[in-house]
């Protein structure tokens, strides 16, 4: 059966405690809403319907840049609101609708084909996890609450698509509903559950980014890169190294701004993912790229790891020149690498060195930089 899916991003996810909304936060390298809209179309979603605030737009383009068949809608006051909203924005016509909270990060192909066998006898299907502790109801005087029969339902939710667009349609304006299942079933519709999954987790407090991350770390692997660029000197009046631009007597020759630090620390990143060099994404025969600052070359480097669900761990980069003096400017340049990679400043390290006037840096002809970096995947 064909399906398209609404995901769910509108909300303001205050429970996770300070910081942006928990579906723009990162885990494992990429935006919690990536890694849902990912994972429904790798399992064979259509068309993927995500719903976000209007202030929010552009944090979701940039979650998603790389995806294709996703569109934005406007989520409203209330998780119905959106969903209703959402519906109204599917392209098509699928025969089924999946609607899934991008909080849910784990989301699997085999979970989507279990609910969508699920339909062949009912009007939705819902992941169900049977509740296992006692439940008691009370702070300071408790009193149990038999658990029978009880569970837990999850998302995504399966349902046909004229079902469901009928049962939003029978659902009053001021009306609301903790999830999808409770609007079909109030519109007469017969839902039944189908086996759920831990991993399906919700991320809802602080605690469960923790576990999260537990979960990622758990299936991935470290690779290292290592890069190293030199360029010889010329006539100019300044030199950039690592992003910073340095007044010196001398300029470094090269088809773009010549920084070498930068050039390692991209050809590490790239040799870390198995994506060739800086001269396969950036060839010197193309005019595009002269005088180019090589910001764009490092910033290049980290969307890849990013679009392979990676992230960058540590770099670490050696310069190796008798002049300029690099120790004045080394926390200019770890700040700067680290604001390109979108990483923590204590994860880059800058060091110099010399040659002791050994060979053509030690002679002033050139200057050269050598990178070391490690990048976590999950392959």
């Amino acid at each position: 059966m064909d399906f398209a899916a609404i995901l769910v991003a509108a909300g303001s996810g205050v429970r996770a405690g300070p910081g942006a909304a928990k579906q723009w936060r990162d885990l494992g390298g990429k935006p919690v809403l990536r890694w849902s809209a990912e994972a429904l179309l790798a399992a064979g979603a259509q068309s993927v319907v995500v719903m976000v605030q209007p202030a929010d737009r552009a944090l979701a383009e940039a979650a998603l840049a790389g995806l294709s068949h996703w569109y934005l809608a406007d989520g409203g006051d209330t998780r119905t609101a959106s969903v209703r909203n959402g519906l109204a924005a599917v392209p098509l016509t699928p025969d089924v609708i999946m609607i899934h909270d991008a909080a849910r990060p784990f989301l699997e192909k085999r979970h989507v084909d279990s609910l969508l066998a699920a339909l062949a006898e009912a009007d939705g299907a819902v992941p169900l996890l049977p509740v296992a502790d006692t439940l008691k109801r009370g702070a300071d005087e408790l009193h149990t609450v038999s658990r029978d029969g009880l569970s837990r339902a999850q998302t995504p939710q399966a349902f046909h698509a004229d079902v469901l667009r009928k049962a939003y349609a029978t659902l009053g304006d001021d009306e609301r509903a903790t999830d999808d299942a409770a609007v079909v079933e109030a519109a007469g519709g017969r839902v039944i559950g189908v086996d759920g999954d831990p991993r399906l987790m919700k991320l809802t407090y602080p605690e469960d980014f923790d576990m999260a991350e537990a979960l990622v770390s758990a299936g991935r692997g470290v690779r290292i890169g290592q890069g190293f660029d030199a360029h010889r000197w010329g006539p100019g009046y300044a030199v950039w190294l690592c992003g910073v631009k340095i007044d010196h007597d001398a300029a470094l020759i090269g088809h773009s701004d010549a920084d070498a630090g930068l050039h390692a620390i991209t050809d590490a990143i790239l040799g870390a993912i198995g994506e060739g060099d800086i001269g396969d994404h950036f060839p010197p025969s193309d005019p595009q790229w002269r005088g180019a600052s090589s910001d764009i070359f490092l910033s290049k480097a980290a969307e890849l790891v990013r679009g392979k669900g990676g992230r960058i761990t540590n770099v670490d980069v050696t310069l190796v020149c008798e002049q300029p003096k690099i120790k004045p400017h080394r926390q200019a340049m770890r700040e700067r690498v680290a604001e390109i990679l979108n990483i923590a400043v204590d994860r880059v390290s800058v060091k110099a060195t010399t040659t002791e006037g050994m060979g053509f840096t030690g002679r002033g002809e050139g200057l050269a930089a050598q990178a070391i970096v490690s990048v976590e995947t999950s392959t």
